[in-house]
Formats: C-alpha cells, structure tokens, sequence
C-alpha cells in the first residue's frame, strides 16, 4: 500500500467549511464531497468508498466536538493508519489550540493550524503526529506563545529538527547525553516537579431477567502526567486483585505508547519503564474480562461487583398498566488500614497517593478506601406502541418521558446520593394507543349480539336482574384480561443505568508505586522528591443493562 493522504476537510454543525487543507495531487474539492457523503444513511462508517467519482475516492471521517473531519484518498491506503491520523490531528488542534475544539478557534489561529498540518503530514505521508515535538517546530506567537511555552523554554526550533531527532544546531544547548526522543520536548523546565496517574475505567455489563451476568467488561486507560524538569526514567508497577503474579492473565489486549519498553513488560508483566512526554499523555490501555472462562465453563459469576443494581418488575395493577424499577446501591469501599493507607499518602482532592498517610484520619470520599458515586441516570426504553405515561412516581430525583424518542429518564442527583440512601424506586402507569374498544359498542354501553355485543334477551329460566349482573361481571372480568393482555406488550424489556464511581476501579487493578531511576534519569536535581498521586474512577455511560 503505497497510497498516500490528498486532503483533509473540516465542517462545523451546519456543514459549513472551516478549513480545507491539500496535500498532494488533485483530489475533489469539498464542495463536491460533502454532498456525496451526506447520501449515504446514518449511521455512517468512518471509511467510505465512491466508486462514481473521477478518480474513484475513499473517504475517511472522524465526528468530534460538533467538527466533522474528512479525509480523502484516490488509491490504496492502510485505514487505520489514516484514522489514528485523524485523531492525532484532534489531539494536536486541543494541545496547541485548547479543549474544547471549536470552529472559530480553527478560523482565528488558522497560522498555527498550517504550520501543524504541515509537519504532520508531508505530500500526503505521515510525519511528526507527537504533541512534545510538535512543540519544538511549531511557531507560536502572543497569547498562545505564553500559553505552551513555560518560563526559560524556546517554543519554536530550527528547520532542522525532524521526527528522527534533534537537529545539529540544537545540539550544542542540550546536554551530550540526552537521548534524541520524538516524544519529548528538549530541555524540559518545571518549577515544581510532580507525577500523577489516573486510571479510567469504563464498565460494560449484561444482565440476564434473572440477575445472572451475561457479560461484563471493563477497558481501561491509563493517563499520566510528567512535570519532571530534565529527562527522567521512571517505573511504574501495577498489581491485581491476587497479586503481580497473576497480572497477565487479568489484562486482555494491552496497548501502550511508545515510550513503554515493551521488552521489560515481556519480561514482568506488570512493571512499565519509561522515559514520558512532558505533559499528560495516555501511558497504556487495556481490557479486562469481569467473567472469564475455564475450561469452556463460565466461573463463579458470584465475585461481580458493581456498584448498582436494577429490577424492573412488570404487569402490576389491577390492568397489568403499571411496572416499577428498584435500583440499589452498593458500598464499595472497607475500613482496612492498606486501603487508608492508599488513600491518605497522595494529598488532597480525594486523590490516592503513593505514601504514608495518618490511618487514624478518616478516609476521603472518592479515595480507594471510601470510593464514591455520581451522575446516576436509569434510562427505560419503551415499546412504541405506548402513546403516554400519566403517573411517574419516583421515590427519589427526576424523571422525565420523551415521548418522540419513546424513552423514560431517571436522574438522581448528587445531593440526593450523598444523604445516604441506598434504595431508589420508580413506578410508572403506562397508556397504549388508542384501540376499537374504547370508541366503539363497548364503550357505548349497548351493541347486537351479531356484531359481538350484549345479549339482552329475556330467560325464563332466571330473574332479569340476576342475569344482568352475572353478565356484566363476565364482562367486566373479560375486559380486564384484554386490557392485561394488552398493556403486557407495553411493558419495558430493559433498562440501563449510566453513573461514575470516584476511587473504584471493576477490575481491581492498581498503581502499586511511582518511581524515578536516578541511575537513568539525566538532568535531574539532587535529592528530588516529586509529588505523586494516584486516582481511579469508573465510568458507565448505560453500560449496565438488566433485561427483563
């Protein structure tokens, strides 16, 4: 695959361009694309073909922060290649640009925009994508000059500086052994010297009507900050639920930056050494089966922890109209003295430091030893047969029925999970369509009994009165099971709960320490204590589903 990349687009919300930007050959303008890409349904893929163009065109696309991104290729290309490119260029436009990225920001420093599409991208070949070496090429003037470039550090290099390394001219400034790293910037300064490691996990969870998990992840990353001045090697070691041993086998998939050495990974799985970037990057990532299999068996499903759960009972009434949701809450954290000790070393902001602490002081909310949570949103789908929900009974916070989208939000605030209670409970009153029984001979009160209405005949056989009332109670209880059989199709099959838990990871892992090898370290001050710390959190965006 010799294709290169020919040009990238950039459309707001309302499909308007904000920056077109070539690179090699002819390739079509973007007022001919968006239109061709527009015809194809949502959801779209992030690689399209058109066949019918001249030349025939891929088009790749990356949707963030209301900015559509495309990039288009007339010959064979690696995919993935140009889709982490497109995210590198997110990442570029928020480093030097700032978070969140708006058009605006790209019309109204569209100078620093070309230069950065420029390095990164040359006649269509991927060059320098990485943030710290960008830093050295990119030119930034006034305000954003003061933003990046931190006191005694040059913001721009010579024409010489590549992503092979750093360029002659540059080499009589820095020390004779720095190692030429494209993923950090030359002489690093800091006034205060820190590190920090947050790791993020998301939780992705089926459950079975009867409560038994169906399956359940958890994928992590693991986000590092370096305000080390010089360049400093450290090591950073993790550990499981049962120890350093059985690490490998816990983490499924690691992916990790490329400062990592894999070969010491191989080696100890477990243990990261590293020269970093300066900054925040993400140091590794990884995914974690909460539900393993042995031997073709599920194990015991019985160790899942979560930190929620949900029961939806159905057909409640006299009708069958109703259904309530329980959501319960589950305490996470324990009172042992290494879970106070996780918590209290790392300082404050409820973050979990790498030291020694007081274990008399009482733990912090959002710490290992006193995890807390937030954010919790139980969404209900319904069927679209359901025309309206006139009572919404929640025991606590809010809910809200959009009937466009036939779904029921529960939201409970922060302030109502921080009172302490651990049950929450939601009952609702589903109304169906409205059917022939309702405007017709039924509901009329009379009809012939050739068309399915009341037999008012006179029976010698009994008094007129007491047939009359033994005929309306058949008819009332015959009514009541159509109108159960009917609400029976109303009723939700699911619901999914969406939250984040501070200080709490599913997979139980865990940043055992944080260490500099001043041995391998260059340019380090004497006797540095760096601060360091350590957060967890997990997040569910509805990723704990219950059926039913």
């Amino acid at each position: 695959m010799n294709g290169g990349i020919e040009a990238l687009h950039i459309f707001d919300e309302h499909n308007t361009l904000v920056l077109s930007h070539t690179y090699t050959s002819r390739p079509l303008s973007a007022t001919h694309l968006l239109p061709l890409y527009l015809q194809h349904p949502v959801p779209r893929p992030n690689l399209i073909y058109l066949p019918n163009t001249n030349p025939s065109t891929l088009v790749f696309s990356l949707t963030h922060a209301n900015l559509l991104l495309l990039v288009t290729s007339s010959s064979e290309v690696e995919p993935l290649l140009v889709l982490e490119f497109l995210h590198r260029i997110v990442d570029s436009f928020e480093e030097f640009l700032g978070a969140p990225l708006l058009a605006h920001k790209i019309e109204s420093n569209y100078d620093v925009v070309a230069q950065l599409l420029t390095e990164m991208c040359d006649a269509g070949t991927i060059n320098t994508t990485e943030p710290n070496a960008l830093r050295d090429m990119i030119e930034v003037e006034g305000f954003m000059d003061k933003l990046l470039g931190n006191l005694n550090l040059p913001t721009k290099a010579p024409f010489g500086t590549g992503f092979g390394g750093i360029a002659s001219s540059t080499s009589s400034i820095l020390p004779q052994n720095t190692p030429a790293l494209p993923w950090r910037r030359a002489n690093v300064r800091h006034t205060s010297n820190e590190l920090y490691a947050d790791v993020v996990e998301t939780l992705s969870v089926t459950l079975a009507p009867s409560g038994r998990p169906l399956a359940a992840f958890a994928n992590g990353t693991i986000a590092f900050t370096s305000k080390i001045s010089g360049v400093p090697d450290i090591l950073v070691t993790l550990t499981g639920p049962s120890g350093k041993h059985n690490l490998k086998s816990l983490i499924d998939l690691p992916v990790f930056h490329p400062c990592v050495r894999l070969a010491k990974w191989r080696e100890q799985p477990g243990l990261l050494s590293f020269i970093p970037p300066d900054g925040r990057f993400t140091l590794a990532g990884y995914e974690v089966d909460l539900l393993p299999f042995t031997d073709g068996k599920p194990s015991n499903s019985a160790n899942l922890k979560l930190p929620v759960t949900l029961e939806i009972k159905t057909g409640l009434g006299s009708t069958a109209s109703d259904f309530e949701v329980r959501l319960q809450l589950h305490k996470l954290g324990n009172g042992s003295q290494a879970a106070r000790r996780a918590a209290g070393g790392g300082g404050g902001g409820g973050m979990g430091g790498l030291g020694s602490g007081p274990l008399s002081a009482p733990p912090q909310p959002g710490t290992p030893a006193s995890p807390s949570i937030h954010d919790v949103v139980v969404t209900i789908p319904l069927p679209a047969d359901v025309r309206n929900l006139p009572e919404i009974r929640p025991s606590k916070g809010d809910a809200t029925w959009n009937p466009s989208d036939k779904v029921l939000e529960w939201t409970i605030s922060n302030k109502e999970l921080a009172q302490g209670i651990s049950s929450y409970y939601l009952r609702c009153t589903v109304v169906g369509q409205l059917g022939g029984d309702e405007e017709g001979e039924d509901a009329m009160g009379f009809g012939f009994n050739a068309s399915g209405g009341r037999d008012y005949s006179y029976d010698d056989g009994e008094p007129y009165q007491a047939a009359n009332k033994v005929e309306e109670k058949e008819g009332e209880e015959e009514k009541t099971e159509r109108k159960a059989a009917q609400n029976k199709i109303l009723m939700p099959s699911s619901a999914s709960v969406s939250f984040a838990v501070k200080g709490w990871l599913p997979s139980g892992l865990k940043v055992e320490s944080i260490i500099i090898d001043q041995r391998k370290s260059r340019g380090l001050s004497e006797n540095l204590k760096p601060y360091k710390g350590v957060k967890y959190l997990t997040v569910s965006k509805g990723g704990v589903e219950v059926r039913c």
